[in-house]
């Protein structure tokens, strides 16, 4: 059975973040980093990761008798679908808007000013 939307959910989004750290774990594995931040049990874990399965979000290596699970979406391709998402329904389709909002509401370190202000650079020299 395929599901409809391979958009994951908040949960799912704490599974990939651990599994795109890790590059693969098993269903323990993931459960027990987890663990260290919220409350959860191992069978949530596991249907969660048998519909991330369904979805399309990860895949599972079947070889060996405890099964390893890999990202099959990347953290940059998900960022993109999410903060675009974002920008259009939250922000009116303003991206400007959108970093204003972020710069505001948590300070910036000297290191992510000089990224951000190369980044303007390379912008404003592509026009």
């Amino acid at each position: 059975m395929r599901i409809k939307s391979n958009r994951p959910t908040e949960s799912e989004l704490e599974i990939l973040a651990v599994l795109w750290d890790k590059k693969s774990a098993t269903v323990r594995e993931v459960h027990e980093a987890l663990s260290l931040h919220k409350e959860c049990g191992y069978t949530t874990t596991l249907k969660l990761m048998q519909i991330m399965l369904e979805k399309e979000l990860v895949v599972r290596d079947e070889r060996q008798k405890t099964h390893v699970y890999r990202p099959a979406v990347s953290r940059e391709k998900t960022q993109k679908q999410f903060l675009s998402k974002m920008i259009d329904n939250l922000f009116s389709g303003s991206s400007t808007a959108l970093v204003l909002q972020a710069l505001g509401s948590k300070p910036a370190n000297e290191d992510d000013l000089e990224k951000i202000q190369s980044l303007i650079n390379e912008l404003k020299a592509k026009k």
